[in-house]
């Protein structure tokens, strides 16, 4: 009998963090899906019950909050459940002057987009190595490769969760593990609207469908690969990141933020 998969994918009600789901349930893993309304979480939970016939457990939980990863692995084991995956995929972003955002907000991203993944990942990652099958994912984005004016302590997050994630993507392979990173440019989704991005030049020219990223990610997630850059665009940009002055780049990005 093959083994049951379970895959956690936090940030579920929506986006790509939903399509994540969607992605993995027709691949045939169970799932345990978080985010904090419970109401999205069972309209999902019940769709993909009736099209895959696997398993869905829905948990709720505000993991911005210092107690919420403890909180929600608790709940996990509770719940019987021996986690095969781990998708990091909560996490939001504000646009605008750094100068001019709201303290309380600027902290809850860190909290979300870098606390949270933290501790969620060292809590899961051990079991993994012990059994040496499973992985992490990763919702980084494009915006790690440079510095980001107009949205600068957004980009300084996704820059800390792509290098956390090739550093841990080195550390688990020898145990059979994988660590990915997904990279995704401009996406349609809740998030770009919460971001208020979607009438930035950057979003208007290059914006790709959340199932299409979603798709690319579990794929690379799947194959092994350190990091997944979904779309051409994206790849050639990030490549170019890497290789023009930072100077420049950062440049180019406040002026694409705008």
């Amino acid at each position: 009998m093959p083994k049951t998969r379970w895959t956690l994918v936090t940030g579920a009600s929506s986006g790509i963090g939903a399509e994540l789901a969607r992605v993995f349930a027709a691949r045939g893993h169970h799932l345990v899906l978080t985010a904090r309304r419970r109401d999205k979480l069972e309209m999902l939970a019940r769709e993909l019950e009736r099209a895959h016939r696997g398993r869905v457990e829905v948990v709720t939980a505000d993991l911005g909050d210092p107690a919420g990863p403890d909180t929600l692995m608790r709940e996990v084991e509770s719940r019987g459940v021996e986690l095969s995956n781990l998708v990091n995929n909560a996490g939001f972003g504000l646009r605008g002057p750094f100068a001019e955002q709201p303290m309380d907000e600027l902290m809850g991203m860190v909290s979300l987009n870098i606390t949270a993944l933290t501790r969620l990942s060292r809590m899961a990652l051990p079991a993994m190595i012990a059994r040496g099958e499973g992985g992490i994912l990763n919702v980084a984005s494009t915006a790690a490769y440079q510095a980001g004016p107009n949205m600068a302590l957004y980009y300084a997050t996704k820059a800390f969760v792509l290098s956390l994630s090739e550093a841990l993507h080195e550390e688990a392979k020898p145990h059979g593990v994988r660590v990915t990173a997904l990279c995704p440019g401009p996406t349609h989704s809740e998030f770009a609207s919460r971001a208020r991005m979607e009438d930035s030049r950057l979003f208007r020219s290059a914006a790709m469908s959340a199932r299409d990223v979603a798709e690319a990610g579990v794929d690379g997630f799947t194959a092994g690969h350190a990091v997944v850059l979904p779309g051409a665009s994206n790849a050639i940009g990030a490549n170019l990141a890497r290789i023009l002055p930072r100077s420049l780049t950062r440049k180019l990005a406040g002026r694409l933020q705008a």
